[in-house]
């Protein structure tokens, strides 16, 4: 799922930055808006690319990061995400706070930062979030590297023009949001607002949606075929917007997770076809497989609610409790319609090793 990174040159980072500088430069004009330069050229009064805006683009490049996984022995995401992980972290805080999308750090062994000048940093995980898919990690020695800012992904509009910083060679890349809608996956994950971007980049995996004025607005997490609703279908990129980490940011901090209890995960994966739920996957030893849930089921209702789209299976098994609850599932297996009651869990709880988060 991750793409894989060449490390980046420090010989390379004089034109890196002098790319940003462009790549800002041209976002400010595609929306018509004067390009703010920190200093201009004495007597004149003349906007030029001096020493200053390239401090300004090489500290944006210093909070973008590559980050390294090596998941734990028998992790049971390995079938999905591999053993071996690697994307992109975003530096949003002191002491090496780093920002990256969930899927690349649950179940981590080790985890490497490798900054923007080659150096390798030893990190651990701090933080997780299902419900958002974002995840932290902190470097165990302070990070030299300016936060980014955080943005108001919300005043984002299609149409918009955003830059997309992954880690590696050729990671900066332009972008337009052509569509901000809701977004379900079949891994029992749905945001109520996504933000799609295209054409797409190959470095999505936790690359930093960044706007005009440099700040963040966004996380990728997945590369897709339509990101647009409307013909033509474009390909792009699905970003998990910055504003839904806001909220919970000081808890993840804190304490590994967002305050209250866990949502209700039963443990299956399920796809629409022809107007049905159809299951594709059950997770080994999971809530769903323990309760006879099987692959070709097809969901009928939750409780007394019929289902037929991955929204509203989640909406109905999330507003029946948080996680511990006893789920009630009509399924169609063959030709026979069967009632099975799951006992929904923290997916925490189904990681090796139990983790604290």
């Amino acid at each position: 799922m991750s793409p894989i990174f060449v490390r980046r040159k420090l010989a390379q980072r004089p034109r890196d930055a002098a790319v940003v500088v462009m790549m800002m430069t041209a976002l400010l004009l595609v929306v018509g808006s004067p390009v703010a330069y920190p200093q201009t050229r004495a007597g004149t009064g003349a906007p030029h690319a001096n020493d200053a805006d390239r401090i300004d683009a090489t500290q944006l490049l210093d909070a973008i990061v590559r980050i390294s996984v090596n998941a734990v022995p028998d992790a049971r995401s390995a079938d999905s995400l591999g053993s071996e992980r690697e994307g992109t972290g975003v530096v949003i805080g002191d002491r090496g706070l780093i920002l990256t999308i969930g899927y690349l750090i649950v179940e981590a062994e080790d985890v490497n930062v490798t900054d923007s000048h080659g150096r390798k940093h030893s990190a651990r995980v701090i933080g997780y979030d299902h419900a958002t898919g974002l995840g932290l990690v902190r470097t165990i020695a302070p990070l030299p590297a300016r936060p980014i800012a955080l943005g108001d992904s919300t005043r984002l509009a299609e149409q918009d023009p955003v830059m997309i910083a992954g880690a590696g060679d050729d990671g900066i890349a332009f972008a337009f949001v052509v569509s901000k809608r809701a977004f379900s996956g079949n891994w029992e994950y749905a945001l109520d607002q996504a933000i799609y971007t295209s054409p797409p980049t190959m470095n999505w995996s936790g690359a930093a949606l960044i706007d005009r004025n440099g700040k963040l607005l966004g996380v990728g997490s997945l590369i897709v075929r339509e990101a647009t609703l409307d013909e033509p279908k474009l390909p792009g990129n699905m970003f998990v917007p910055i504003d839904v980490l806001k909220p919970i940011l000081s808890d993840l901090v804190k304490v590994g997770h967002r305050a209250g209890p866990a949502r209700p995960w039963l443990g299956v994966a399920a796809d629409e076809a022809q107007g049905h739920l159809v299951v594709i996957r059950v997770s080994p030893d999971g809530p769903a497989e323990k309760a006879g849930v099987t692959p070709g089921d097809i969901i009928l209702a939750v409780g007394n609610d019929n289902v037929t789209t991955q929204w509203e299976f989640y909406q109905k098994v999330w507003h029946r409790g948080s996680a511990g609850t006893d789920i009630p599932l009509t399924l169609l297996q063959g030709q026979e319609v069967r009632d099975v009651r799951v006992r929904s869990i923290d997916r925490v709880e189904y990681f090796r090793p139990r983790t604290t988060y």
